[in-house]
């Protein structure tokens, strides 16, 4: 499998058909789509070590939101599609704890660096409770979720592996779940800040730029893991790869046929372009001129969603 950098289930599972020239899905893999609210839904399942095998994802859910339009979204498409979020949130929390139980939501990421800054914007807005029940409990009603809340930074700041300071906090309030926020990388220059995906399996920070860091899950924990990911950025190679394959199809438009650009097409030149890039260090981490904007709304999106879902 070429080393696309991309965290998404649903994309490296179309590369993996798509290399191997499969109609279905491999073996190890279940894929489901459904759309609510205008929202595509993919559901990716790795069943096993084969299918772990082939898309390089632990056993595990994976489910991706792909929204339309990010840019200009008002109040009313952000309630919409945290809405469509919580339930997902929601079916997937009730699977591992109870409603009563404690939950830490945790935004990784640099608050320094725009395109990172997803999770440390998400926490100001997450409603916290835990002090709250511990402190005054007779303010709240008796089936209030306990949830706590942090943003631990990142290790070129602190000099402490997230990991590390993750496992002090766990150790000491004892969580029953994390829930963690994270910006992510994608093949696609179409799903930057435009799809949300959640996984059951935990994450490992950094791992869609190659500043791999230690993984976060129930490995790691002894909790479960929840991750909540939207790609915020894309390396130059699969854009340049996508705007090959936009400038064919705009040719085969006006040519009507061409048997030369349809072969053309029909390969993916990803590995091609990356050896052209990186020997001459020209490859590079790309993210839009409007990402402040973007990081503003679907950080928005990612708290109200949270919040219903608790």
């Amino acid at each position: 499998m070429y080393n696309f950098r991309t965290d998404l289930a649903v994309e490296r599972n179309d590369i993996y058909k798509h290399q191997n020239n499969l109609q279905n899905d491999a073996d190890g893999i279940e894929v489901e789509n459904e759309e609510k609210e205008d929202i595509k839904i993919s559901r990716v399942k790795v069943l096993n070590e084969n299918g772990e095998k082939a898309i390089g994802k632990p056993i595990g859910n994976y489910i991706t939101l792909d929204i339309k339009n990010m840019k200009s979204i008002d109040d009313d498409a952000v309630d919409k599609i945290s809405e469509v979020l919580a339930t997902e949130l929601k079916e997937i929390i009730a699977k591992h704890i109870s409603d009563t139980e404690d939950i830490l939501v945790v935004g990784l990421g640099n608050r320094f660096v725009t395109p990172d800054a997803l999770g440390p914007k998400v926490i100001p807005e997450i409603e916290v409770t835990r002090h709250i029940l511990k402190y005054m409990p007779e303010l709240m009603p008796s089936d209030t979720r306990p949830v706590s809340a942090v943003s631990p930074g990142v290790l070129g700041i602190t000099g402490i592996e997230t990991l590390e300071i993750l496992k002090g906090i766990v150790d000491n309030i004892k969580p029953k779940m994390l829930v963690v926020i994270d910006a992510l990388a994608t093949r696609s220059i179409e799903r930057i800040s435009s799809s949300i995906q959640l996984a059951d399996t935990g994450i490992v920070p950094g791992a869609g730029v190659d500043n791999t860091r230690k993984e976060i899950s129930v490995k790691t924990l002894n909790v479960p893991v929840i991750a909540v990911g939207i790609p915020t950025v894309v390396d130059l190679a699969s854009i340049t790869n996508d705007c090959i394959n936009i400038f064919i199809e705009n040719l085969q438009q006006k040519a009507m046929s061409n048997d030369a650009l349809n072969k053309l097409k029909e390969q993916d030149n990803y590995e091609e372009i990356k050896q052209a890039l990186v020997p001459k260090e020209y490859n590079m981490i790309v993210t839009p001129k409007e990402i402040d904007e973007l990081i503003e709304n679907m950080s928005k999106v990612v708290s109200q969603g949270i919040n219903k879902s608790l």
